[in-house]
């Protein structure tokens, strides 16, 4: 039986909260991006989601709708109490903004068997070492761009930023999720790697013009040829410990191919 194994590090700054939060275990991996940019307590929240996972898949939108409306107040109690201890402008953003985290999941529902879901733009994969296929839940480069949808418990969910699915695996396959920066440079170095095939995409991300767009020009401009099975089986090494993990980014920093952000990935392997 494949093992699973999940690693978090935050942005590298002085005194930074890492956001993100990271499960792995026999039966799920999964991530929830805390976003910081509104509301309060992010990072907690993200925790919070992956502590009350269920064991099993969520069927359908509403099954994913009913589990957050199920949980919600616990920690709501938790971080108002919180919030009016430190009072006046931010319980009022607390009240206004709520708390806010993505949420990717991929559950091992039998030996080749695995059912994911997303709600935001953390990613999960699928790649098979032999056929060198990537599976991936998100639709192209270009959504990396968009505000990716949010779990959010003053907001109700949106049924269009659920997506579910089913990985069909043999003993060639890794199956793995990651927080949306790691995603969009694992996504960009696959299609890089073989961009006779996504010359299209990478040239409508190109003509986004964001920070992206320039990541997507500088793997392109690397002299040496991308093997993307090496990619992978570098990020696998270096998640199973964290001083490895941090090595590997800053090389990914240094080279211009990754953003800033927190970086969380996990896996079966």
């Amino acid at each position: 039986m494949k093992k699973s194994i999940g690693i978090s590090i935050s942005k590298f700054e002085e005194n930074n909260v890492n956001e993100d939060a990271v499960l792995a275990n026999d039966a799920v991996i999964a991530v929830s991006d805390g976003a910081g940019g509104g509301g309060l307590y992010a990072d907690k929240w993200a925790k919070f989601l992956l502590n009350n996972l269920p064991e099993i898949p969520f069927g359908s939108f509403k099954s994913l709708d009913d589990w957050v409306e199920n949980i919600w107040e616990d920690f709501y109690k938790k971080h108002e109490a919180i919030a009016k201890g430190q009072g006046g402008l931010l319980l009022n953003k607390f009240y206004d903004e709520g708390s806010l985290a993505t949420l990717v999941a991929i559950w091992r529902t039998s030996s080749n068997i695995y059912q994911w879901i997303t709600y935001g733009d953390s990613v999960a994969f699928h790649y098979n070492k032999r056929t060198r296929i990537l599976e991936y839940s998100i639709d192209n480069l270009v959504e990396f761009n968009n505000p990716p949808y949010l779990i959010n418990y003053i907001n109700k969910l949106q049924e269009k930023g659920y997506h579910s699915g089913v990985f069909h695996t043999d003993e060639d396959s890794v199956v793995f999720v990651a927080s949306d920066t790691l995603s969009h440079y694992i996504l960009m170095m696959y299609q890089v790697a073989g961009k006779k095939k996504f010359q299209e995409e990478l040239d409508a991300a190109i003509k986004v013009h964001s920070k992206n767009s320039q990541l997507i020009n500088n793997a392109l401009s690397l002299q040496d040829k991308i093997y993307f099975s090496c990619k992978i089986k570098k990020i696998i090494k270096a998640a199973k410990l964290e001083e490895d993990f941090k090595h590997y980014i800053t090389e990914l920093k240094e080279q211009h191919l990754i953003g800033h952000d927190d970086y969380s990935f996990a896996a079966f392997v």
